[in-house]
């Protein structure tokens, strides 16, 4: 490339989704730390003996991104929707493998940070929150997804606005609205003694 400003993420995701292979090959050292970062966020959160890695899980995840073929990537916020995705889905598959291999005992354990509301010590099984997304988006399938952008792609308030093209205030209302659902469901509904 001529000197000049290096292309945002955006027009490189523009290019790669036209077949340009230089775009990728260029687009991956700025999205990788990116991915590498929220893998390493959602791991910490995990059992302290885990046996999965943030580099075997933002392997496999940019892996599957580039492997999508008839995505046409819109931006920066677009790419960490389907990441968010992506990272989600692995997650899950590695949990229902260590759990049918173990009975149980090798569950992921997520500890669910204040963006869900609830105390930093509860541990969730991934396998459960999963699970109760999926009955959110039999509810409401916009709410689930603004859960998976927040929650699993780390975006904030505007990006997930612009990924589902909602307003900031919308996304900022719904996801108040979903933290309150998924904290009763995975709350089992009983009533907090407060």
């Amino acid at each position: 490339m001529a000197d000049g400003p290096a292309p945002d993420v955006t027009q490189l995701l523009s290019q790669w989704s036209r077949g340009d292979h230089a775009a990728l090959e260029a687009l991956m050292p700025l999205v990788y730390g990116e991915l590498r970062r929220l893998a390493s966020a959602y791991l910490r959160r995990e059992r302290p003996n885990h046996t999965l890695q943030s580099t075997a899980l933002v392997h496999e995840a940019f892996m599957r991104l580039i492997e999508q073929q008839d995505v046409q990537w819109k931006s920066r916020a677009h790419f960490y929707g389907i990441a968010a995705q992506m990272i989600r889905r692995i997650l899950v598959d590695y949990a229902r493998a260590q759990h049918a291999e173990k009975r149980g005992s090798g569950a992921i354990k997520l500890e669910l940070d204040e963006a869900l509301a609830v105390p930093q010590d509860a541990g969730l099984d991934v396998v459960e929150l999963s699970d109760a997304l999926e009955r959110l988006a039999g509810y409401d399938p916009r709410l689930s997804r603004i859960v998976e952008l927040r929650f699993f792609a780390g975006l904030s308030i505007e990006e997930t606005a612009e990924v589902t093209g909602l307003s900031p205030a919308t996304v900022k209302r719904e996801w108040v609205s979903a933290r309150a659902w998924l904290f009763r469901e995975l709350r089992g509904k009983k009533p907090n003694p407060a």
